[in-house]
């Protein structure tokens, strides 16, 4: 489920408590969470709504003026169940503490352990510390760059990067990427 910057700082602030899709299947589930760029927002409830029963406390309560915005913007979108999902945060991302703890000893194992994982199960072969070696010789190159420099579909160097963000190793910049402190540190630990 996306959201805007402005409404995620929103619901950080608790301004916002709910937010309204239409979707053929929901994307996001009661008692599920959402890592987003202000921390990890916790669903609280998805539930099926007609449009016409959206009220303008509703509409208020997720970032609208009234009930017809809400209903306008639903119209963009005409396929689908309407859902009013309940959401707050939970509090920071993990992975933010994680990039900037250093591993070491046992720590540092298990990290290794889990790119040479992603290396195994990748079909287009080890792509883990090559991955990592050009985020750091290229700061800030977005991922379409990235993806040209390692012959690879665009989609599959985001998943890929995101794989290595969820260890700790890289952070988003708001354009491109760069090794997390915990990263570069790896990049210079003894193999």
């Amino acid at each position: 489920m996306l959201l805007s910057r402005d409404i995620l700082e929103h619901i950080a602030a608790g301004r916002v408590t709910v937010a309204f899709r239409r979707w053929r299947r929901p994307t996001v589930r009661s008692g599920g969470t959402l890592r987003t760029a202000v921390g990890v927002l916790r669903i609280d409830a998805v539930d099926p709504v007609r449009p016409e029963d959206i009220t303008d406390a509703d509409a208020r309560s997720a970032g609208y003026p009234d009930a017809d915005a809400v209903r306008a913007d639903l119209a963009t979108r005409p396929d689908g169940q309407v859902y009013r999902i309940a959401l707050a945060l939970a509090g920071p991302d993990p992975r933010e503490e994680l990039r900037e703890r250093v591993a070491e000893g046992v720590e540092l194992d298990r990290l290794r352990a889990a790119l040479d994982r992603l290396d195994r199960a990748s079909r287009h072969g080890p792509w883990t510390r090559e991955l990592l070696r050009l985020v750091a010789d290229h700061p800030g190159e977005r991922a379409a760059d990235l993806a040209a420099r390692r012959g690879r579909p665009v989609a599959e160097v985001k998943a890929d990067v995101r794989k290595l963000k969820n260890l700790g190793l890289t952070e988003s910049l708001p354009v491109g990427y760069r090794l997390s402190p915990r990263g570069r540190a790896f990049r210079v630990s003894p193999a």
